[in-house]
C-alpha cells in the first residue's frame, strides 16, 4: 500500500481543437506530472472525461498513458458506476495486468440506501482482480457514503484498501481515520483540504491542482506526511487561490486552462462543459505565470 501514499493526479484527457483526443498532449502531461515529482497516476478517473469518452476512445487514453509512463509510477484505474452488474462484467473481462488498482465511485444517480451501497461495493469486491480504492464524492453522486459503512466495507473484504474521500467534511475524514482498520488508506479526494487531512493521519491525496502544478503540490503533501507543518503550510497557502479558480467554472475545464498557459495542450472540453470564461482564464494566467517565478 506504499505506492498509494503520497500524491495521485487524476489525469485529464486533453482534445484538440476538433474534440478528438489528442495523443500527444495526453503524452506531454503524463511527463509533466512524473516529472514534478507525484507519487501514482489515476487513469480515466472522473476528470478524464470518460462520460463523454465512447469504448475506442477510452482504450486509447490507457494505451497512450501506459506507453507514457514506461512503468515508471503505479497506475490506477477508474472503473465505477451506477449499474453494478455492468462494472462487475468489466472487471472480470478486463486486463488489469500493467495497474495496481482500480478506483471506483459511489453510485450516482440512483441514490442507493447505505445497504445498497455496501452490496454494490460487496459485488466489486468479489469479482476485483487487484486492489479497490472506494471514491465517494456526495456532492455528484447525491448520496454520501457514510463511515460506518465505509468501515463495515473495509473489515469485510482485505481488498478493499482505501476511500478517497471527497464529501469536504473535515470531521467525516478524521471519523475515517480515527475508525479505520490499520493498514486501510484515508486519500482526500478534496485539494483544500488535502493538508489537514495529511496532518490528521491521512495517507496523501488524489488531486486535480497537482496536476497542473505537481511540483509544489506534492511536495507539500510529502512535507504534511514527515509532519514538516510550517513549510508545508506555506506551499498551501501559496497555491490555495488556484484551487478556488479551477472548480469555480467547472473540473476540468479550469486545470486544462492551467494546462493552455503551460503549453501542454488546448483548453478544450466536451459538452456539456464548456471552457472557463476569458475572466477566469486570464487570472489563471497570471497565477501560473507568477507560480512559477
Amino acid at each position: 500500500m506504499q505506492a498509494f501514499i503520497g500524491t495521485g493526479v487524476a489525469l485529464v484527457t486533453p482534445f484538440k481543437k476538433d474534440f478528438s483526443v489528442d495523443i500527444e498532449a495526453l503524452k506531454k502531461i503524463v511527463n509533466h506530472v512524473i516529472d514534478g515529482g507525484v507519487e501514482y497516476l489515476v487513469v480515466l478517473g472522473t476528470t478524464g472525461e470518460p462520460a463523454t469518452l465512447n469504448q475506442d476512445e477510452k482504450e486509447i487514453v490507457i494505451e497512450t498513458i501506459i506507453e507514457a509512463n514506461k512503468g515508471r509510477l503505479p497506475l490506477v484505474l477508474g472503473v465505477g458506476g451506477n449499474n453494478t452488474q455492468q462494472v462487475v462484467e468489466e472487471l472480470k473481462s478486463r486486463d488489469f495486468s500493467k495497474f495496481s488498482a482500480i478506483l471506483s465511485v459511489s453510485p450516482y444517480y440512483n441514490k442507493p440506501t447505505q445497504e445498497g451501497i455496501y452490496q454494490h461495493f460487496k459485488a466489486i469486491a468479489e469479482a476485483a482482480p487487484i486492489p479497490v480504492i472506494l471514491y465517494n464524492v456526495p456532492g455528484r453522486t447525491a448520496s454520501n457514503m457514510l463511515p460506518e459503512t465505509v468501515m463495515r466495507l473495509a473489515n469485510d473484504f482485505k481488498n478493499l484498501i482505501g476511500i478517497k474521500e471527497a464529501a469536504g467534511d473535515i470531521v467525516q475524514a478524521m471519523k475515517l481515520i480515527q475508525h479505520k482498520p490499520k493498514d486501510f488508506l484515508i486519500i482526500s479526494g478534496d485539494d483544500m483540504i488535502a493538508l489537514p487531512i495529511v496532518l490528521a493521519g491521512g495517507s496523501g491525496v488524489i488531486s486535480v491542482i497537482g496536476e497542473g502544478y505537481p511540483k509544489e503540490f506534492s511536495e507539500m503533501i510529502r512535507l504534511g506526511l514527515n509532519k514538516k507543518v510550517e513549510e508545508a503550510y506555506i506551499l498551501h497557502y501559496k497555491i490555495m487561490e488556484s484551487i478556488d479558480m479551477i472548480f469555480e467554472q467547472g473540473n476540468p475545464a479550469g486545470v486544462k486552462e492551467i494546462f493552455k498557459t503551460l503549453n501542454l495542450s488546448e483548453n478544450t472540453v466536451r459538452l456539456p462543459l464548456v471552457t472557463v470564461n476569458s475572466d477566469l482564464a486570464n487570472r489563471l494566467e497570471i497565477f501560473t505565470k507568477n507560480l512559477s517565478k
